[in-house]
């Protein structure tokens, strides 16, 4: 693995709440090597080159620490949005568990999107963590179908395999959900993957889930994303280009009976899915200590 030169690692302070609470963004790793086929990130406009080669930012510990100590504000730790912090590299050098201790000893919180399981070798810093801040753990999964998702996840956890990460997460009182996005028309925008989705979600204790009926396609993500297709489901490019032209944002033609469908089976077995909810909800007891100054 590549290590490339980096002068700040955590963002500054956002007031706004408007993803999942954070406060702060930090993104230890560049590119990733799970090779999902619908990935936003590989976008012109993020400017990652070699989208699928992971490079690691230099001394970031060193630089995560200084960063933190240097804070006026404490608050959510935001990771997993541009590359997932744990990548196949991350079992040997332990960048993402490093920057997870810095975050507790700090008394900052954390909110992690991942599709691994290696998340669960950190259980015991997000417990530790969880006695002073916030903690919440997000695990993509998009079909219930672990065939499925050997093609458009062809080099990460399965399915199957993340609903359990999801059990183990929840038994040990991390709070932990999912993240149904996207869900990629024509492939998994079916009742049988909504109504299987939350009913594993809650049989594995998941608190929440919250959807993306459609998918994003730009710039040269969207040639990726239709190469693929080629490769796995023939001829469905061509229905993509019919239905959706070359709009951004590819809503799927059942999202409104199968965000009905969601809505009923979420409140069924008391799952949230709203976001100002999920926020409420997980950061629950911890006042407003977050936010004061040190």
């Amino acid at each position: 693995m590549k290590f490339i030169p980096a002068k700040t690692i955590i963002s500054s302070y956002n007031t706004g709440d408007s993803w999942f609470g954070k406060n702060y963004t930090m993104n230890i790793y560049k590119g990733c090597c799970h090779g999902c086929i619908y990935c936003d990130s590989r976008s012109n406009c993020y400017q990652v080159e070699n989208f699928d080669e992971v490079r690691a930012k230099d001394n970031a510990l060193a630089l995560i620490s200084s960063e933190l100590q240097s804070k006026r504000r404490t608050g959510v730790v935001g990771t997993g949005a541009m590359s997932d912090p744990y990548n196949p590299f991350e079992k040997k050098y332990g960048l993402t568990r490093g920057a997870i201790e810095l975050i507790h000893a700090n008394g900052f919180g954390i909110s992690i999107a991942t599709k691994s399981d290696l998340i669960l070798r950190d259980i015991d810093l997000l417990k530790s963590i969880q006695k002073h801040s916030p903690v919440i753990v997000k695990i993509t999964i998009t079909t219930v179908n672990d065939i499925l998702c050997g093609k458009i996840e062809p080099n990460v956890a399965s399915s199957s395999r993340r609903f359990s990460v999801i059990r183990e997460l929840a038994e040990n009182g991390i709070f932990t959900g999912i993240l149904l996005m996207p869900i990629l028309p024509f492939l998994e925008d079916d009742e049988y993957n909504i109504s299987e989705m939350i009913r594993l979600a809650h049989e594995n204790g998941a608190k929440f889930i919250y959807p993306l009926f459609g998918v994003t396609l730009r710039q040269n993500q969207r040639e990726w994303y239709y190469q693929k297709l080629d490769e796995h489901f023939p001829a469905l490019r061509q229905k993509y280009i019919h239905q959706f032209g070359n709009e951004y944002e590819c809503h799927s033609p059942n999202a409104k009976p199968l965000w009905h469908l969601f809505q009923r089976q979420c409140s069924q077995f008391g799952i949230l899915y709203k976001m100002n909810d999920i926020i409420k909800s997980y950061k629950k007891g911890y006042g407003d200590n977050q936010l004061l100054l040190f």
